[in-house]
């Protein structure tokens, strides 16, 4: 899995192969993309930032889509929980999975420079910290892997400033 978030893409790609996943999905698991839950999950595709409820509600009523918090929470709600979407518990907001349909447990590394959220294998992290928990007998019953921090191109705007 390869970190998708501060490196440049074709976008639009990006975009319509996220929306082909999850309607993939949906059709295979016989769940129901709804167009206010396809809306979500495109406004969540045409950034790679985090966003909150109330800005993708914003989105959605541009689009005609529904006026009230429920609305978006409903259709951020099931793209979570059908693995289209994650919640970035430090900003206290959503952005897109950028694997969906693969199983992963991601690092999220937020750019407090840009906004700009990347989606990092997490693999050598949930070793250690499968390994740690081992070794306390610890049973976790969640477990968030986000890092703040600069993408490459803040990083490198602050070196040469």
């Amino acid at each position: 899995m390869d970190p998708i978030g501060f490196e440049h893409h074709d976008h639009d790609s990006c975009i319509a192969s996220g929306l082909a996943a999850a309607e993939d999905t949906c059709k295979d698991k016989g769940l129901q993309l709804t167009p206010v839950r396809r809306k979500a999950l495109e406004i969540l595709l045409s950034e790679h930032r985090a966003m909150g409820a109330y800005d993708v509600l914003a989105r959605l009523r541009e689009a005609g889509l529904g006026s009230q918090p429920p609305v978006a929470y409903r259709a951020l709600d099931f793209l979570v929980s059908h693995g289209f979407a994650h919640r970035i518990e430090l900003l206290n907001a959503y952005i897109a999975c950028s694997h969906p349909g693969e199983r992963h447990a991601p690092v999220f590394l937020i750019c407090r420079g840009c906004d700009t959220v990347a989606e990092a294998p997490g693999k050598a992290a949930t070793s250690a910290l499968s390994a740690a928990v081992a070794e306390t007998g610890f049973v976790p019953s969640r477990v968030l892997m986000e890092a703040e921090g600069q993408c490459p191109s803040c990083a490198a705007r602050e070196d040469s400033a």
